[in-house]
C-alpha cells in the first residue's frame, strides 16, 4: 500500500471516545483503520480514565497525541484533562458537520470523513523535531 510520507508513523496515539452514538462509534472505526492504514495507533481511553499508571506514562509520553470525541459532551477531552495528560490535537465528530443519532449502521463516507479530519488536525499541529515533522517524515510537514 503506497502511504503519504507522513501518514506511517507509530508516534501518533489515537484516542476514540467510542461512545454510545453514531458519532462515538464513527470515532471507534476510524481509530481503527486508520491504525490499520499505519497512521498512528489506537490506545486504551478508557485505561487513561481508569487512572491506570501505565496508560496514564504512556499518554503522557506520547509525542503525538489526537483525542476524537463523537460530540460537545467532550468526554474524551474530560479524561485526558482528569489525567492530566496534555492535548493539542482534538477533534470534534459534530464539528464536522454529521449529527448525533443512535443509529449504528455507519456510511463509508461518514468513516472516511472522520479519518481526513483526523489526518488534518494532526498534520496541522505537526511540530518541527530536528528538522523533521513529528511524523518521523523529511517532508517538512508538506504532506
Amino acid at each position: 500500500m503506497s502511504q503519504n510520507c507522513c501518514e506511517s508513523s507509530s508516534n501518533i496515539m489515537i484516542l476514540a471516545c467510542s461512545g454510545g452514538s453514531n458519532v462515538g462509534q464513527l470515532t471507534n472505526q476510524a481509530a481503527v483503520e486508520l491504525t490499520k492504514e499505519g497512521f498512528g495507533k489506537m490506545f486504551c481511553l478508557a485505561g487513561i480514565g481508569g487512572q491506570l499508571s501505565g496508560f496514564v506514562q504512556s499518554a503522557k509520553e506520547m509525542q503525538v497525541l489526537v483525542v476524537i470525541d463523537g460530540c460537545p459532551v467532550g468526554c474524551g477531552q474530560a479524561i485526558l484533562e482528569n489525567a492530566l495528560v496534555p492535548m493539542e490535537r482534538y477533534l470534534v465528530i459534530t464539528d464536522e458537520g454529521i449529527e448525533k443519532n443512535k443509529n449504528f449502521d455507519l456510511k463509508r463516507a461518514d468513516i472516511d470523513r472522520v479519518k481526513a479530519a483526523v489526518k488534518r488536525v494532526v498534520n496541522e499541529k505537526a511540530p518541527k523535531v530536528s528538522g523533521l515533522a513529528a511524523g518521523g517524515c523529511s517532508c517538512g510537514g508538506k504532506c
